[in-house]
């Protein structure tokens, strides 16, 4: 545990960028050998704007690494948050219980206040705008919508009181549990039913993604499937049944131009229910 708490703590910013090309491009490859649904467009030209996301949400993040770094820090002068409550609590279960409540914080919580609120739907709105839903999907965020998520992970931080290494450790799982539930690979259904108790699956989240309420506006879960459980807002439909896209969006879904002033299109407005 000792190891795992020193590399995360100064875990250089390569080994970071591998893990999220890494896991792009496993879950690129599986898809295309065990896909869900055969879709048919091109997969590079699909994914250009995708990663053009990828590129804003970095350059965000790098301007909120100080501050989740200076948080981090003063949350341990401070001796402030769950994970210094807990006090003499094995530390594997004090891992546990933070990786939880990052993700409950700065991912289910975040999401669902996007489904909730006009003015955050119409940044998160170009994520829902792809119609063929898969592993690069999970990095079409508008910046806009970046910076929403990073002041979430900066909440996330202060009720956690989490150290580095658990911020570190948390944005890994979390970029690859993203990667993996977007992307468009067949698990066996009973398999993936069954792992959907507990981690959200692609099966899981690709309901999500479908062009109507109220499948849209359920399973915002990214690692732990049981927020939405606990909460009321999960919801199941078989894989063929799903559409992707956004029934009320009628926008060029591949247009940077179109994608970036999507916050101003009126017709990006629906009813939140």
């Amino acid at each position: 545990m000792e190891a795992i708490i020193n590399y995360f703590e100064t875990i250089p910013s390569l080994h970071r960028t591998l893990i999220l090309v890494g896991g792009i491009s496993i879950f690129w490859i599986l898809e295309g050998f065990f896909p869900i649904v055969r879709f048919n467009y091109k997969k590079w030209k699909h994914s250009a704007p995708n990663f053009f996301f990828t590129f804003t949400t970095i350059v965000v993040n790098l301007v909120f690494a100080f501050a989740i770094v200076w948080l981090s820090d003063q949350t341990q002068v401070w001796e402030w948050g769950v994970f210094h409550w807990l006090g003499g609590v094995h530390i594997i279960v004090k891992l546990i219980i933070g990786v939880m409540l990052m993700d409950l914080v700065g991912a289910w919580l975040i999401h669902w206040t996007e489904h909730k609120i006009l003015f955050l739907w119409r940044f998160h709105v170009v994520h829902h705008t792809d119609e063929h839903v898969d592993t690069t999907t999970a990095l079409r965020h508008h910046p806009g919508e970046s910076v929403f998520r990073a002041i979430f992970t900066c909440l996330a931080i202060l009720i956690v009181g989490a150290p580095i290494w658990l911020v570190m450790l948390y944005q890994s799982v979390s970029a690859v549990f993203s990667q993996f539930n977007h992307s468009n690979l067949k698990l066996p259904s009973k398999l993936d039913k069954f792992i959907s108790y507990v981690f959200v699956t692609p099966g899981m989240h690709r309901v999500h993604h479908h062009e109507t309420a109220p499948y849209t506006d359920s399973n915002y879960g990214n690692i732990f499937s049981i927020w939405d459980r606990m909460t009321g807002n999960y919801s199941w439909l078989a894989y063929e049944k799903v559409k992707f896209g956004l029934d009320t969006y009628t926008a060029k879904t591949q247009d940077l131009g179109d994608l970036l002033k999507a916050p101003l299109h009126l017709y990006s407005d629906r009813v939140k229910k």
